[in-house]
């Protein structure tokens, strides 16, 4: 039988920061150069597991929108 791997990582560093900063998902989408979504900016934040991709996507999105140089690591408690 295979390891689960959890899916609901909970509520993750994203969601305070951009809280702390008045930043909402669609100012994210608004930011982003890429196929980001507002649901993608919703899972990352209430910590649903991502893809790389997607976490990457997420990742620059902020940089952009909170003129921001953050670390994937500062954004997320987990690696895809």
């Amino acid at each position: 039988m295979k390891d689960e791997v959890g899916h609901d990582l909970g509520e993750q560093p994203l969601a305070d920061l951009m809280a702390e900063r008045g930043l909402k998902p669609k100012d994210l989408v608004a930011a982003s150069t890429e196929q980001l979504t507002h649901k993608m900016v919703t899972r990352a934040m209430k910590g649903r597991r991502l893809t790389a991709n997607t976490m990457g996507k997420v990742h620059r999105a902020w940089n952009r929108a909170a003129e921001d140089e953050a670390g994937v690591g500062s954004l997320f408690n987990y690696e895809p």
